[in-house]
C-alpha cells in the first residue's frame, strides 16, 4: 500500500530507532539497521544489547560485518526527492540528503586549509552524516597534510586547530600518510598537547584518538620526538575520564609507545600506572579493563613501573581482582603484572600485601579455572611455586586456600 504524503514507508525505518535510516548497513542475518544504531546495539551490554540480532535474535560473531546497503540508500534518496515541497516531514528526514559533490568539499577544504572555523566545521559534520562524506573527503588531494598544517599552525585559532583535530581524528588516514604527516609537521606534538588541554571535552577526545593513531603506526619518528608534556595530557585524559572513548584511545596509544624504553619510562613518570589502577578501582566496561591491564602489563617490564605499581595502596589488590572476573584476556594479562612483580619486586614486604590482599588466593583459584588458559596457568604456577616458603607458612592463608596450593 502507498505511504501518504509525508509517511515515510515502513521498511525506510530502522527498525530498532524506528527513524528513517541515514546509513542503512546490513548485518550478516540479512537484515538493515541505521548504522548509528546497531553500532550502539552491538556495543551493549546483554539483555540491552549484545551480540545478537535485534530482530531475529540469531547469534553474531564478535566483530559482524556491516555491510552498507547501498540499494536500500538509493531507494530513501529517490523517495525523499519525489517528495513535493509542500509535503511536511520529519526534520530527520528533511535533512537527510545524498553524499556532498567533491567539487563542494574541496572548496570547504580550500578554505579550512585557511584555518576558516566556520569551514572546518562544516566539514567534521559533512563527515559525521555518512561514509559516503568522509570517503570524499578522504580522496580530496593532500588533505591530511591540509589539516594538519592548521593543527600545527602558530597563526591559527584555537578554535580552528580544534575542529581541525576533530576532522582528523574523524577520518581513516593510511599509515603511510601518518608517517609523512609527522615527517612534515615537527611541531604537531606540541600542536596537540596544547588541544588535549582545552577545556572542551570533546577537543581532547578527538585529540587522543589522533595521538592513538600516530602512536600505533608513525614511528620511530613520532616517538623520538614525544614530550614528557604530550605525555603527561595523555595520561590525564586516563585520569579525568573525558569520555569511554577517549579512555580508550589514550591507553591503547600508552600501550603502543610503551614498547620503547626510554619512552617507557617517560610514560611512568607521567604517572600513568597510578591513573590506571584508579581507573581499574572504578570497575570500568569489560574492554576498557582489558585495555588498561595491557598497558599496565607494558609498564610493569621496567622497574620504574613496578615501583609504581607496589607503591600504591590498592595496586596489587586491584590487579588481582581482575583475575577470572573480567575475561580470559584480562585474566592474562592481570596474571602477567603479578609475575612481574613477583619475580622482580618481591620484597617480604610486597609477599605479605599479595597474600593479604587476596592475590594468592586467585592465582590458587586461577590454577583450577577453566577461565584461564594455559600460558596464564603456567605463570600462575610459577609465582606460588617462586615464594612457596613465604605463602605456605602464612597465617593470611585459609586451610581451603592452601589445599589449592600446588605441591
Amino acid at each position: 500500500m502507498a505511504s501518504a504524503p509525508g509517511e515515510v514507508p515502513s521498511h525506510f525505518l530502522c527498525p530498532i530507532s524506528l527513524q528513517l535510516m541515514r546509513e542503512p548497513v546490513t548485518l550478516p542475518t540479512g537484515i538493515s539497521y541505521d548504522r548509528a544504531a546497531i553500532t550502539r546495539w552491538l556495543a551493549a551490554p546483554a539483555p540491552v544489547g549484545g551480540r545478537t540480532c535485534p530482530v531475529t535474535r540469531v547469534p553474531l560473531p564478535p566483530q559482524p560485518q556491516l555491510t552498507p546497503n547501498h540499494t536500500l540508500r538509493r531507494l530513501i534518496h529517490a523517495w525523499l526527492a519525489s517528495l513535493s515541497p509542500e509535503a511536511e516531514v520529519d526534520d530527520d528526514v528533511a535533512a537527510l540528503r545524498g553524499p556532498v559533490p567533491g567539487s563542494e568539499v574541496a572548496a570547504l577544504l580550500s578554505d579550512a586549509a585557511a584555518a576558516q572555523v566556520e569551514a572546518l566545521k562544516r566539514l567534521r559534520e559533512l563527515v559525521a552524516e555518512c561514509e559516503d562524506n568522509r570517503a570524499v573527503l578522504e580522496s580530496q588531494d593532500r588533505v591530511f597534510d591540509a589539516l594538519s598544517r592548521v593543527v600545527s599552525s602558530a597563526d591559527a585559532s584555537s578554535t580552528a586547530r580544534e575542529e581541525a583535530v576533530g576532522v582528523l581524528a574523524s577520518l581513516r588516514i593510511p599509515e603511510p600518510e601518518l608517517a609523512g604527516v609527522v615527517a612534515r609537521h615537527s611541531n604537531l606534538g606540541e600542536a596537540l598537547t596544547a588541544v588535549l588541554r582545552s577545556s572542551n571535552l570533546k577537543s581532547r577526545a578527538n585529540a587522543a584518538l589522533l595521538v592513538r593513531s600516530l602512536s600505533e603506526a608513525a614511528w620511530p619518528t613520532w616517538v623520538i620526538g614525544l614530550s614528557q608534556e604530550l605525555l603527561a595530557e595523555v595520561v590525564r585524559v586516563v585520569r579525568d575520564r573525558v569520555s569511554t572513548q577517549a579512555t580508550k584511545a589514550a591507553l591503547h596509544a600508552l600501550a603502543a609507545l610503551c614498547p620503547y624504553g626510554r619512552t617507557r619510562v617517560k610514560i611512568v613518570g607521567a604517572g600513568a600506572v597510578p591513573a590506571i589502577v584508579d581507573l581499574l578501582l572504578d570497575d570500568p566496561e569489560r574492554r576498557v579493563n582489558e585495555i588498561a591491564l595491557v598497558a599496565l602489563d607494558r609498564l610493569c617490564t621496567c622497574a620504574e613501573g613496578r615501583a609504581e605499581l607496589v607503591a600504591h595502596a590498592a595496586g596489587l589488590a586491584v590487579v588481582g581482582k581482575k583475575v577470572l572476573r573480567v575475561s580470559e584476556a584480562a585474566s592474562e594479562r592481570a596474571v602477567r603484572v603479578l609475575r612481574s612483580v613477583a619475580r622482580h619486586a618481591a620484597t617480604p614486604a610486597v609477599l605479605q600485601e599479595m597474600a593479604q590482599s587476596g592475590v594468592v588466593a586467585k592465582l590458587c583459584a586461577a590454577l583450577r579455572s577453566e577461565q584461564c588458559g594455559v600460558s596464564s596457568k603456567e605463570r600462575a604456577h610459577e609465582v606460588l611455586k617462586l615464594h612457596s616458603r613465604t605463602w605456605r607458612n602464612s597465617p593470611c592463608l585459609s586451610p581451603k586456600i592452601l589445599e589449592l596450593y600446588p605441591s
